[in-house]
């Protein structure tokens, strides 16, 4: 009697054991089929931005558009001085843009009268020494001590040799592909082949601690340093 039970007992081991076995496998291949198998890799390298561009407005509030015209039109050269004297040499002056704004009656009705105009006028700076741009944009209020209303639209960051470090990441994604392959294979003992294709993911570009992504993609511009990352979905022939 002893002995059918210490049968019984090694018998339900190795069942065990065995049913054990099959779904190690089962996980290491669910993404084989056709002897094909499809690993998704990635690869990410962090960047410093190496040109710049800073976009704000003069604003003015007259109580006509020909005043509100003329003082922009004054106070634009003194603003160009200003970027002058910081080293600025881009700068583009846009068109000017602006409204009336109309009073309103007792009643809360507006009325046609105009209590003033608003005149603002878009300037543009650009360069490739990043810092200059980062601090102008925390500087440049200053000019309201000389009277200037100055509102910043916004401060850009570009990086541009993306177009050679995507193909430097394609192939670092890639190669981690096919390291995740060859680790999802060591348990069937089987290595990754050929490349039967390659799709390149959606590229990531974030700021550095960011964990954001997007189906679309992410291009950042709101910071210097930015992490580029890169996805490829490869499927190899098993050898």
């Amino acid at each position: 009697m002893l002995e059918k039970l210490e049968k019984f007992q090694i018998t339900i081991l190795s069942i065990v054991l065995a049913l054990g076995l099959i779904s190690a496998v089962n996980l290491a291949t669910k993404n084989i089929s056709n002897d094909k198998i499809s690993v998704t890799g990635s690869a990410y390298k962090i960047v410093q931005s190496d040109s710049a561009r800073l976009e704000f407005q003069i604003i003015t509030r007259q109580p006509n558009r020909q005043q509100a015209y003329n003082t922009v039109k004054a106070q634009l050269p003194v603003v160009k001085k200003y970027l002058e004297d910081k080293g600025f040499k881009d700068i583009e002056i846009m068109a000017s843009n602006g409204y009336n704004t109309y009073r309103y009656a007792p009643n809360g009705n507006m009325t046609n009268d105009i209590a003033y105009y608003n005149l603002s006028q878009t300037v543009i700076v650009k360069s490739n020494d990043v810092q200059k741009i980062k601090e102008l944009s925390t500087e440049i209020e200053s000019l309201l001590d000389q009277g200037i209303d100055v509102e910043i639209i916004t401060t850009e960051y570009y990086y541009s040799k993306l177009g050679d470090l995507k193909v430097e990441l394609l192939k670092d994604a890639t190669t981690d592909a096919k390291e995740r392959a060859n680790a999802m294979l060591k348990a069937t003992h089987n290595q990754p082949g050929k490349i039967q294709s390659v799709n390149m993911g959606v590229f990531q570009i974030t700021p550095v601690d960011s964990t954001n992504v997007s189906d679309m993609g992410i291009n950042d511009t709101t910071t210097i340093e930015k992490k580029v990352t890169a996805v490829a979905n490869v499927v190899f022939r098993i050898k």
